[in-house]
């Protein structure tokens, strides 16, 4: 496996690359261009000065997050063709940096969703937290978005990009009759519209699950389970067509078993989100560190399938508590991250060593 660390961007993302590159074990980072917006072609200049950056700094470019769906894509509407094609020469642009995979997910509206991002634990640290009571008594998205983005600590928020953000009531409207079929047809559409380019530029495209993985404010999520997940990678049935598989995101629902998720869709799996969360009843959670005790999820078992499914692919931390008096973007400091990688390195080290004897 490769393991990464997820960085925004110089003027976007306050943690420097000559820290990410101290981290033991880590040999790239996964990037992106915030500057962009959803939809819009990415500039080949841009793309090769990300790349220079990164290189320079002792470190790899081969995994993009992501490269955002524009919502007429999801929604289906005439004016979709024109993003998709953005899409495409947007592909063909990062074969020319060597990018081997590009997450990204089909969420309507809403990225990913938290109630607060800024609970504090019994220890001091905060993390970002999920109360579905809470978001049930939310009569105002539009609210929501906007404390979300207050609350934020003057970060964009990762996928909650701003001229979607500006617009609810109309997307809101707009969904009003999608149905998790439609959307399922939408996402059909895009797939067989960019895989022959990947498989013409080698890039694999990898899909993030919902998160949370279950439908909120009406709207309909489709990347939620196993069954989904199958029904997902069959709409184009090529190697290109695969998934990110996010522990935090899916194992929010205890009805997802992640190491079954994981030796069920082997080598269809090209990234890893690895991290863990605290259920304390259906529909509400917290994030914690990756350590199994701390979480309901068993870190050990999650790695051990990857390792028996002989997973060559890249791992990232994902989110992390904010620690230490960290200061930065919710979910996304140096520390607890950091830690994070180490905990997940000696997991595997130790599974290595043990499959050997």
């Amino acid at each position: 496996m490769k393991m990464t660390f997820r960085w925004y961007g110089s003027g976007f993302d306050p943690i420097p690359l000559k820290y990410i590159r101290q981290i033991p074990g880590v040999t790239g980072v996964v990037g992106t261009l915030m500057d962009v917006p959803a939809g819009e072609l990415w500039p080949l200049e841009k793309i090769k000065a990300l790349q220079k950056e990164v290189n320079d700094a002792g470190l790899e470019l081969e995994v993009i997050e992501s490269v955002n769906v524009h919502e007429d894509i999801k929604l289906g509407l005439p004016t979709r063709d024109r993003y998709i094609e953005n899409y495409r020469q947007t592909l063909r642009n990062l074969k020319e940096i060597g990018i081997k995979v590009v997450c990204y997910n089909f969420m309507p509206v809403f990225d990913w969703t938290r109630s607060d991002l800024a609970k504090v634990l019994p220890d001091g640290s905060n993390v970002l937290s999920y109360d579905q009571s809470i978001i049930d008594k939310i009569t105002d998205p539009q609210k929501m978005a906007d404390e979300i983005q207050k609350d934020s600590g003057g970060f964009e928020m990762p996928g909650w990009e701003p001229e979607r953000m500006a617009s609810l009531k109309k997307l809101f409207e707009q969904y009003k009759n999608v149905s998790h079929d439609d959307l399922l047809a939408n996402l059909k559409y895009f797939l067989e519209q960019i895989i022959p380019v990947c498989e013409e530029c080698d890039i694999k495209m990898a899909i993030h699950p919902d998160d949370p993985p279950w439908d909120i404010f009406g709207l309909p999520r489709i990347t939620t389970n196993a069954e989904n997940l199958e029904r997902i990678l069959g709409l184009v049935d090529s190697k290109y067509n695969g998934l990110t598989l996010c522990s935090g995101s899916l194992g929010s629902n205890p009805d997802n078993d992640i190491p079954a998720v994981i030796r069920r869709f082997g080598n269809r799996i090209h990234f890893a989100h690895v991290r863990n969360i605290k259920i304390h009843e259906r529909g509400r959670f917290d994030e914690s560190s990756h350590l199994s005790t701390d979480g309901s999820l068993d870190l050990f078992e999650i790695m051990k399938a990857y390792h028996d499914i002989g997973f060559e692919g890249y791992v990232r931390p994902d989110h992390g508590r904010m620690i230490w008096d960290e200061k930065g973007r919710a979910g996304y400091g140096l520390y607890d991250r950091a830690l994070g990688i180490t905990y997940l390195n000696g997991l595997w080290e130790a599974i290595e060593k043990m499959s050997t004897r």
